[in-house]
């Protein structure tokens, strides 16, 4: 019951902490006779890892996987799949001076109150160097899902202020900040070395898409698919909304405006992003998401500590000034583990059964 099991077929079990020796994940329920190569793990890995630009923290870790078990002659064996990461470049140093101070906005206070210890040393189990493991799992997710045709793509559409006026999925893959609109790179670049002179942080908003995910994906009532995409996405560090398919002025919308017409050649629009009643409907899955300014940040602020006093705080080491860029191949990889339990899940169930629906061929 400790929260670091995901999946109910496709089960996902991390490990490791921010400074410890290493983190690692289990894999259970990956079907047989993949083919999978450490590269395959790698190539996603190396889109997250720290220290690949200036913009992001400067902790450098190589992030080199290895396969333990799961995989023989370049296959899956269908039996449960380890991986390890060891962590490399850690300075436990740099936390000394808050081991008994809570940063104002972090897990530090929560985790000391539930547990009554805490790992004070880049936030332990809380830190965003958990997620190594989701996306190393996310790979093998990936890999299988591309075969069968469905892709998902990641992007940020917006940076504090600077949003993006156009999405274009090409150029979130080409610039530091997996920006989808390259016209703001300039204004990024600036607002950047502002916050990295103050020692300040800024929030974004980060979008997935998921095209060609097969209809009939997701478990009425509880397991909705919407409803277990929303929870993979509300589970990465400082996510605070997710929203999927149109929610623009949507109060202000009747629902002759908002809903999806059929015809015989499909949905006239897509307002719901891909998912009714929980159960995707064949069209392009579509989901937004916020996450908060980093709360390690070197701006002093005010808290309390161990005994309860009042302190000034000032968080020294390496911290994202926006911890959103590296979520994309984060948020790409739990939703990959959700369509890809649910891609067996309804396989188990309603195994060969024609779910395709009625529009004309």
């Amino acid at each position: 019951m400790s929260g670091n099991t995901f999946g109910k077929l496709f089960r996902v079990t991390t490990y490791g902490e921010s400074h410890g020796n290493a983190l690692g994940c289990i894999i259970d329920g990956c079907p047989p006779q993949l083919e999978l190569s450490p590269e395959d793990i790698q190539s996603e890995l190396n889109r997250r890892k720290p220290g690949q630009s200036d913009v992001t923290t400067q902790r450098k870790e190589d992030d080199i996987v290895e396969i333990l078990s799961g995989v023989f002659e370049g296959k899956t064996l269908g039996t449960p799949i380890s991986l390890i990461i060891y962590n490399q470049d850690e300075r436990s140093k740099d936390y000394s001076n808050i081991k008994d101070v809570f940063r104002p906005n972090h897990a530090d206070i929560t985790y000391q109150a539930k547990y009554g210890h805490r790992d004070y040393r880049g936030g332990g189990r809380s830190s965003a160097r958990e997620t190594v493991m989701r996306v190393a799992s996310g790979a093998i997710a990936k890999k299988f899902l591309n075969l069968n045709g469905i892709h998902t793509e990641g992007y940020v559409s917006q940076i504090g202020s600077i949003k993006a006026e156009k999405i274009d999925l090409g150029n979130a893959k080409t610039n530091k900040y997996f920006f989808a609109d390259e016209s703001k790179l300039a204004d990024l670049d600036s607002m950047f070395a502002d916050l990295i002179a103050e020692g300040n942080s800024v929030g974004a908003k980060l979008g997935v898409r998921v095209s060609n995910c097969p209809v009939g994906l997701g478990e009425p009532v509880f397991d909705k698919l919407d409803a277990e995409l929303a929870k993979a996405i509300m589970s990465i560090n400082a996510v605070k909304s997710v929203t999927i398919g149109n929610v623009e002025n949507i109060l202000e919308l009747r629902g002759s405006e908002v809903r999806d017409e059929i015809t015989q050649d499909g949905f006239k629009s897509n307002n719901a992003g891909g998912i009714l009643g929980g159960i995707s409907n064949g069209d392009l899955i579509e989901l937004d998401f916020i996450i908060k300014p980093t709360s390690s940040i070197k701006s002093k602020g005010n808290t309390i500590n161990a005994n309860g006093e009042e302190v000034e705080v000032e968080v020294t080491g390496r911290h994202d000034p926006c911890v959103g860029i590296r979520a994309v191949p984060i948020a790409e990889a739990m939703v990959n583990l959700v369509i890809m339990d649910h891609f067996l899940r309804n396989q188990a169930q309603c195994g060969l059964i024609d779910q395709s629906i009625p529009f004309k061929k």
